[in-house]
């Protein structure tokens, strides 16, 4: 069902909305290439928990949103090629229009499909895969359930990450954290929520992950340097919780 598009600016950064306040994606004008929020800086994350020589090069990512994660691998991993799949051609339209999405099919295969079904039926697997889809009530739906995450895990590489956004309301994100857990036997990690009550979720198949923090810190400072992503802060708070036994990440 189609819903409402709104897009907003304020102080310089354009908002997108479902006809709601939830903020689906958001972009800085005078940055267009760079992440805005909170969440879609710690889903990439993601980036660090393989060695970066050949990670990653398919990347699926389901929900466009304002097309903050597809435009910042497009520009600093080009030779990644990259699937979107986004229920709704609106979207993809105010993407285009309003938040600068590149229209290169050679490495943007734009899909329109509901995520679940796609993944379910599809005979791919990629390297990395990005889930941030939600509806007008911010609700994740079917990309939320067991099936779907067992779905994923299926069609991962053999150094295979899957990284989700989870956006808990009334229920929190323990029932979601457990149902990638089951999904992943037991190779799931919740990073601490960010200030926006967004919690990204990471699961691995394949090759264990097993980084010490203090590396990770150091791959951070050189995606930083490539990219301009900081993301220190969301190691920072990793550590400060303490949910990595001997400041080690494992996957």
């Amino acid at each position: 069902m189609a819903f409402s598009i709104d897009i907003r600016e304020e102080s310089g950064v354009r908002t997108l909305h479902f006809g709601s306040e939830w903020i689906q994606g958001a972009m800085r004008i005078a940055r267009p290439w760079h992440l805005e929020l909170d969440y879609t800086k710690e889903m990439m994350a993601s980036l660090l928990l393989r060695d970066e020589g050949h990670f990653p090069r398919k990347v699926l990512l389901i929900g466009l949103g304002a097309a903050s994660l597809t435009k910042f691998l497009y520009r600093n991993y080009p030779l990644d090629k990259l699937t979107v799949v986004e229920i709704e051609p609106n979207v993809v339209a105010a993407a285009r229009h309003f938040f600068k999405l590149p229209d290169d099919p050679l490495r943007i295969n734009m899909v329109i499909a509901d995520g679940l079904d796609y993944v379910v039926n599809s005979d791919k697997t990629w390297d990395l895969i990005l889930v941030d889809g939600f509806d007008e009530d911010a609700r994740a739906g079917g990309l939320d359930t067991l099936p779907f995450y067992q779905a994923v895990r299926a069609h991962l590489s053999d150094k295979g990450i899957m990284a989700v956004n989870l956006l808990g309301r009334s229920h929190g994100f323990k029932e979601s954290v457990e149902r990638i857990s089951k999904a992943f036997d037991g190779r799931a990690l919740a990073f601490p929520s960010c200030d926006s009550g967004n919690t990204i979720a990471f699961a691995a198949t394949g090759e264990p992950v097993n980084i010490a923090l203090g590396d990770l810190k150091e791959q951070a400072s050189a995606l930083k340097e490539k990219t301009g992503l900081n993301l220190q802060p969301a190691l920072a708070r990793l550590e400060q919780a303490q949910t990595c036994a001997g400041s080690v990440l494992v996957l």
